[in-house]
């Protein structure tokens, strides 16, 4: 009797968890993200280890923001004179961030602080001011900025698009559109140089991770779909900014 509750119990957490990744990566990848700050509020909800929090979100916003970097640049949506600055100080900046090991406490605090941002962006998006062209950044401060995202990147597991986007849209550097297809390649390259930092510390996967992925990946193929041509549903937006804010209090009160 105690096997079959323990396989049930498991069998659960496996289907709940893809559940929640799925719904994390339809919503994220339609404005051009892959989903990181949802992955790190469902493992937090579901007491995934931290150590095992930040490779697995990586592993899964590569997957999504490949998907959402290919939607997104065959709908014209992809700025290179955008992406190339920030991407030159993000890479370098991501692998450090990646590298480093933060203790489980001051990792959940600063999980935690990401998430409560994540909420504000989703809750508040600033929209460019009317009448003032778009401008892209000069190249010296794109490279600072991504630096600065980069750094921040690797720190937590995420791809830094949720600290990207509104900042090139409020600053008049790109439109919605631009700025999340922008974003999606920004995040891939960031993912992919975080987890290579990571991967340094040999962290362990879960083995779940297979079917975790392929939600992410069906979510992925959605959102970016419906995104490359319709940005997201503010009512979704809503919600999912609530689910972030409970996951923060739950990283800050423990």
């Amino acid at each position: 009797m105690t096997g079959a509750f323990a396989a049930s119990r498991a069998a659960l957490y496996i289907c709940g968890m893809a559940v929640l990744v799925f719904l994390a990566a339809l919503l994220y990848s339609t404005v051009g993200h892959a989903g990181a700050s949802g992955y790190l509020a469902a493992m937090g909800f579901m007491g995934v280890e931290p150590a095992v929090m930040r490779p697995t979100s990586l592993v899964l916003n590569i997957l999504v923001a490949s998907i959402a970097t290919v939607r997104y640049a065959r709908a014209d949506c992809f700025r290179a004179r955008l992406f190339i600055p920030f991407a030159l100080g993000s890479i370098p900046l991501a692998f450090v961030g990646g590298s480093l090991t933060l203790s489980s406490l001051v990792y959940k605090r600063v999980v935690g602080a990401v998430l409560l941002v994540s909420a504000a962006k989703l809750l508040y998006d600033p929209t460019p001011h009317e009448g003032v062209p778009m401008q892209p950044p000069r190249w010296w401060v794109g490279v600072l900025v991504g630096a600065a995202v980069g750094l921040l990147s690797g720190l937590t597991g995420t791809g830094g698009g949720i600290f990207l986007t509104p900042l090139m849209i409020f600053l008049n550097w790109a439109d919605a559109r631009r700025a999340a297809g922008t974003s999606s390649a920004f995040i891939l390259v960031n993912s992919i140089s975080g987890l290579i930092g990571v991967m340094l510390k040999r962290p362990s996967l879960p083995g779940e991770i297979v079917w975790w992925a392929l939600a992410a990946g069906a979510g992925g193929i959605i959102g970016s779909e419906l995104g490359s041509r319709r940005l997201g549903n503010k009512g979704l937006r809503r919600v999912l900014a609530v689910v972030l804010i409970v996951a923060a209090v739950k990283m800050f009160s423990v």
